[in-house]
């Protein structure tokens, strides 16, 4: 489980790196007509600030350590587990790389991290379901749904939480192949994590609005908001705090005792009380 906390880190999250030009943290650019880019907003985000190969392609082990440690802090074995969860999207034995995908209507066997159901899933906060047609590229619509359960400028990891289960809860309404299981759920929490771990306060379980919609709107870090990297290091055990904050707070049951007493006595396979 703690692996797969990590790994969604990818999917759903300093100093230049010297492995892809010249970059710092405020250097940007968004993909050009020849770039890949994928489902996850934090690889293309890194992408666009050249901490991973601006093109989206032939992402290895030390591009990953590299980019995402100099970009947000994080420890290189951290990313190094996280890598090694991520390269099971390409298809080839014994891969040491993996990439971004191409144009969203391509059906080419290039496709990695946008192949449904490995690491991309149903009820994005920020993509449109597979069934739908493109759930690649940021959509306005979806994530305007998404932060209406966002009502304070200061988001806590319940509102993050409302908006990951207002989000399930439409795409099984409305998609009749949703699917959500129980891994896809451990992602879920992985990636809803992510804007805290990168520009939120860990411990608060907190995070600016603005910071996170500018992310998710721009694909880019909010230095221009006056975010700067994390001088602590990001290490695993973060990771899995904040993570168990956020499904704490998916629990609509405002007395969870009361559920614990009820399943002890067996009143919930009874049909009643004893």
């Amino acid at each position: 489980m703690k692996l797969v906390l990590s790994t969604t880190l990818l999917s759903g999250l300093a100093l230049a790196s010297p492995h892809f030009g010249a970059a710092d943290i405020s250097h940007w650019m968004p993909a050009g007509a020849s770039d890949f880019r994928g489902p996850c907003p934090m690889l293309n985000t890194l992408a666009n600030h050249n901490f991973l190969p601006h093109d989206g392609r032939n992402i290895t082990r030390e591009k990953i350590i590299d980019g995402l440690g100099s970009a947000l802090n994080f420890d290189s074995s951290l990313a190094s587990l996280m890598f090694d969860m991520a390269i099971v999207v390409n298809p080839q034995s014994n891969a040491t790389w993996f990439t971004l995908d191409p144009n969203p209507n391509s059906a080419s066997p290039s496709d990695q991290l946008n192949q449904h159901n490995i690491l991309e899933h149903d009820a994005s906060l920020s993509r449109s379901d597979f069934f739908f047609g493109n759930n690649h590229v940021f959509n306005q619509t979806i994530f305007n749904q998404t932060r209406q359960y966002w009502t304070n400028s200061t988001l806590t990891a319940q509102m993050l939480a409302n908006s990951k289960l207002a989000r399930q809860i439409t795409s099984r309404t409305y998609n009749p192949t949703y699917t959500f299981t129980g891994k896809t759920q451990q992602f879920s929490l992985g990636e809803l994590s992510a804007p805290i771990i990168a520009f939120g306060n860990m411990s608060a379980g907190t995070v600016d609005r603005a910071l996170v919609e500018y992310f998710f709107e721009h694909e880019r870090l909010p230095t221009e908001l006056g975010w700067k990297t994390k001088a602590d290091v990001v290490a695993l055990k973060d990771i899995l705090r904040v993570s168990e904050m956020i499904s704490n707070a998916t629990d609509l049951i405002t007395d969870p005792s009361i559920v614990a007493k009820i399943t002890r006595r067996g009143d919930l396979h009874s049909g009643g009380s004893r």
